[in-house]
């Protein structure tokens, strides 16, 4: 079995400043960083020892990348044969240097675009920079009615080969007009599998099994959307922990958790890339998915 761990530890600051982000523009101290610089070094070296095959999504409460601990960690754990992937989600305005000895097979980027926090040329030109790199990365951004003319020109001037998906609001039932979500379909034709919050109460999922967050005392938890601790990977027989289960949460409306459900069939969409949001087979169009995410609008389960 492959353990896919997303990691999350004490760092909550960012150099950006969303209006819909808690963590916007705010700053750690010079300790609070030590000590998450502690925690994501026990955790490197703990993936080291591992003889698991394994897939890494760093997910901070904020950017970690404008930290060098967080590209140096990466950069080391690229390099572990037991690591088949290890993927960040980043704004994309920190440095690539550390990348320059990194393990292009294993390393990945989940880059967002924020439209108002810098301008699409200068987003545009760190894509390059990954594109001269030869680093893989997905892009996407939050699509909010005012940033619709943004992201059809973020769309029409990266490379085809590089997939733009589309979070869909949901602060608001009913968000969309049917127009507008065909307008954003166009732009990514699996948008539909993000519109919706999926019914979980009762139902399978992998969260717990074979995928799994970590924070940075260790303690694990099945999703980030389930508080209840269920073991800690630096404790004796930490695997024991891992079963199946059925999910406890009433709905799953974020790509990182539904993701993990059986039924929806996500790997077969995503395969090896589903940690940094890559569909298998892009820029080639899985028309079955883009058609039965659409039609889940209509009998959402």
């Amino acid at each position: 079995m492959t353990w896919n761990i997303l990691y999350r530890g004490s760092l909550s600051s960012c150099n950006y400043s969303c209006d819909y982000c808690p963590f916007a523009k705010t700053a750690n101290s010079v300790e609070e960083l030590r000590v998450d610089q502690e925690e994501v070094a026990r955790f490197v070296a703990w993936v080291a020892q591992q003889q698991q095959r394994v897939g890494i999504l760093f997910t901070p409460w904020g950017e970690a990348l404008v930290h060098r601990y967080y590209r140096r960690a990466m950069a080391t754990l690229s390099a572990l044969p037991q690591v088949y992937r290890v993927a960040i989600q980043t704004n994309l305005s920190a440095p690539l240097d550390d990348f320059a000895e990194a393990n292009r097979q294993s390393l990945a980027l989940w880059a967002t675009f924020h439209p108002t926090q810098t301008s699409l040329p200068s987003f545009l030109s760190r894509c390059r920079e990954l594109d001269s790199e030869r680093i893989r990365y997905s892009v996407g951004v939050v699509g909010l009615r005012e940033h619709f003319d943004a992201i059809e020109e973020l769309r029409a001037a990266l490379r085809p080969e590089v997939y733009l998906w589309v979070n869909a609001c949901k602060r608001h039932p009913e968000y969309y007009r049917e127009d507008e979500i065909h307008r954003l379909q166009a732009l990514d034709p699996y948008f539909h599998w993000n519109l919706v919050r999926y019914a979980s109460a009762g139902r399978p999922c992998r969260a717990g099994e074979a995928s799994f967050t970590v924070d940075g005392h260790g303690d694990v938890r099945r999703c980030h959307f389930i508080e209840r601790v269920i073991g800690n990977i630096y404790l004796p027989r930490f695997p024991d922990c891992l079963q199946p289960r059925l999910c406890s949460a009433s709905s799953c409306g974020c790509h990182i958790g539904y993701v993990h459900r059986p039924d929806l069939r996500m790997e077969e969409l995503y395969g090896t890339g589903i940690l940094e949001r890559i569909p298998q087979g892009w820029p080639e169009v899985n028309v079955n998915f883009a058609m039965e995410g659409a039609s889940r609008l209509q009998n959402v389960p």
